[in-house]
């Protein structure tokens, strides 16, 4: 009897502006092409719960929830995206690669709004049953840049964009405060630079981390 191997799950994290989206479906498109399956999602979102509560959180007044609100928000959109969706296609054999995932609310609650490691790691605890990405692609640049090219977008869906600097430039030292934490599972790549280059910059690191074939 055949037995389907268990799918990887590679996350892209990053600050407002880095690029994520477009990083993911570049990968996806490469993946593909070498015969990998591939289901792409994103958080908050995944599921159709989970997108209820994204609403809730992305759009509003900067100032509509506290901090541990906010962070239980998260928490229970993503294990609803992990039973509906991350699982179920994993255990499938195949790749998930999501747009943000445990470390936005690490980086964005635990120290861009000043709740701290420690709540943030309670929460996962008992929402992830150990659950964790094989391969995590930080994409990092200046808070500066990265808001003006969120800003660009005009995607509506702009509550944290609109926080004050203060608040990303902690966000960004969150992140890379993590990639310090955590070097086995995470990647810090420079998302200054054109999408070509930091699709380049993807693409080896997850050819070198998961041995899949270089597209």
């Amino acid at each position: 009897m055949s037995t389907v191997s268990r799918g990887r799950f590679i996350t892209l994290e990053g600050g407002e502006g880095a690029g994520k989206s477009t990083q993911l479906r570049l990968l996806a498109d490469a993946l593909t092409a070498c015969g990998v399956a591939v289901v792409t999602t994103r958080e908050p979102g995944g599921s159709p719960g989970a997108e209820e509560i994204r609403g809730l959180l992305v759009a509003g007044e900067t100032g509509r929830w506290g901090a541990m609100t906010e962070a239980l928000l998260h928490t229970a959109a993503r294990r609803d995206h992990l039973e509906r969706t991350v699982w179920p296609a994993l255990d499938a054999g195949r790749w998930v690669l999501c747009d943000r995932f445990f470390d936005s609310t690490m980086a964005y609650q635990g120290y861009g709004l000043g709740l701290g490691r420690g709540p943030i790691e309670a929460l996962q605890r008992v929402a992830l049953d150990g659950a964790a990405p094989d391969l995590t692609l930080i994409l990092d640049l200046p808070v500066e840049t990265g808001l003006e090219r969120a800003r660009a977008r005009r995607g509506g869906e702009d509550r944290y964009e609109r926080m004050d600097v203060a608040f990303h430039r902690r966000l960004r030292d969150g992140f890379l405060d993590i990639a310090r934490r955590e070097p086995r599972r995470c990647a810090v790549i420079d998302a200054a630079h054109p999408v070509e280059a930091v699709q380049v910059a993807v693409l080896d690191v997850v050819t070198r981390r998961l041995g899949v074939p270089a597209p």
